[in-house]
């Protein structure tokens, strides 16, 4: 165990495995913490929930990377590989306002709950549709065969990018995700590939709009102005890219907690057996909450020197919100190391707050409430076919996921 004056070592293979015992000793003992990451750049982590709620809505912290004070570090380290030499930058993941009020609101009249709603048969069709490639063998790599193509294919649906073609994007998907820890060349080739795909299949859509996001986007208007088409590539990209890795992880981590708290599954997978449905809104809720898919919000740079939880931030540093640490932050809530899926005083911060707040929350919660329902009805002795200390992290800053996971069950 760490002494009380000595910070633990973060960004190790070691602390992927298991971050929540580090994140503990920076809430007590240096809540706002300067560190070096991985990549070179330096960055402050906020870690306790109080402070992360003030920073995620404070308006001085730019998610803008060019006021970054090391501005070649901050065009060139921070942010999706790739998305800068492939002109990708104008989304709601980089932009602040007035900008960013512009786009959100003509992005939400194309990604509106209605049209969420409305994609409920569809995550349910591709869900089954993914189990029975596998129920029938006894065994699965539940990321590899259900986790990893479910949000792939449904964003896909949802863009409107025809079914020929979904396979290409799950390649380039893998490509993000397998080097996610790693060198950032292989994701900004993928990233590349997916622009121009974009931008060609947008062009064709203007010429034959149908009722697909990339459709609504294309109409999507507000007082005469339209997206550009830049603009439209960029917000499919961002919303292909933010959505997709965060529902692999939402499923996967959700399932490994799960086969993990036997009696928490139990009393879960006997409301699914009722036919219930509340226990499963609230049981999303903390398994976003207890072991989330996103670990670190995006970046944000300072644009003024500014205070957080009592440190002076300079103009240009770059911050980053630990959202796992804030969401086991014992002065916000109750019991923050124990799985509780009735918990009802439950404003986590899994995806983010304030004007940031995530555009595709609802459709990732649809995604991870349908495949935890299904798997645990249709498979319902489930459990590990490995020691789950053989299980493996993926690297990177922002997401937490497994590379695998591996599970057992009676042939179906």
């Amino acid at each position: 165990m760490n002494a009380p004056n000595t910070a633990p070592e973060l960004f190790t293979w070691e602390f992927a495995t298991d971050p929540y015992p580090a994140y503990a000793w920076l809430r007590e003992h240096s809540p706002v913490h300067w560190t070096k990451l991985p990549s070179g750049v330096e960055a402050w982590l906020v870690t306790r929930y109080g402070d992360a709620r003030q920073a995620l809505a404070d308006g001085r912290l730019s998610k803008n990377p060019d006021h970054h004070a090391d501005d070649a570090q901050g065009k060139n380290r921070t942010g999706i590989p790739g998305e800068r030499s492939a002109n990708l930058m104008t989304h709601l993941l980089n932009i602040d306002p007035p900008d960013h009020t512009r786009l959100r609101r003509l992005v939400s009249k194309a990604f509106t709950p209605r049209r969420v709603a409305q994609f409920t048969p569809r995550v349910q069709e591709l869900a089954d549709g993914l189990i029975d490639r596998f129920a029938g063998a006894g065994e699965a790599d539940l990321i590899h065969d259900f986790a990893f193509p479910l949000p792939i294919y449904a964003i896909c649906d949802l863009l409107g990018v025809p079914a020929e073609d979904q396979d290409d994007f799950r390649d380039w998907a893998g490509m993000m995700i397998r080097h996610g820890g790693g060198p950032r060349g292989g994701v900004a080739r993928s990233v590349k590939k997916m622009r121009g795909y974009l931008v060609e299949l947008i062009h064709r859509k203007r010429d034959d709009l149908s009722d697909d996001l990339i459709s609504g986007l294309i109409r999507a208007s507000d007082d005469g102005e339209h997206l550009t088409e830049n603009e439209a590539a960029a917000m499919c990209f961002v919303l292909l890219f933010a959505g997709f890795e965060t529902t692999i992880n939402l499923i996967g981590n959700g399932v490994h907690t799960l086969l993990r708290t036997p009696g928490q599954r139990a009393l879960l997978q006997a409301s699914i057996e009722r036919g219930e449905q509340e226990l499963l809104d609230t049981g999303i809720e903390e398994l976003l909450r207890f072991d989330g898919p996103v670990e670190l919000a995006t970046w944000r740079f300072a644009t003024a020197p500014l205070t957080i939880g009592g440190q002076l931030i300079a103009a240009g540093d770059p911050v980053l919100v630990v959202l796992a640490a804030a969401d086991r932050d014992p002065a916000r809530f109750t019991e923050p190391d124990a799985l509780d899926l009735t918990r009802r005083d439950n404003q986590h911060l899994g995806y983010g707050h304030g004007i940031h707040y995530c555009l595709g929350a609802p459709l990732a919660r649809l995604e991870g409430r349908t495949a935890l329902e299904t798997l645990l009805r249709r498979l319902p002795d489930l459990r590990l076919a490995v020691d789950p200390a053989d299980l493996r992290w993926r690297g990177g800053l922002i997401m937490r996921g497994l590379r695998n996971l591996p599970v057992e069950f009676t042939a179906r």
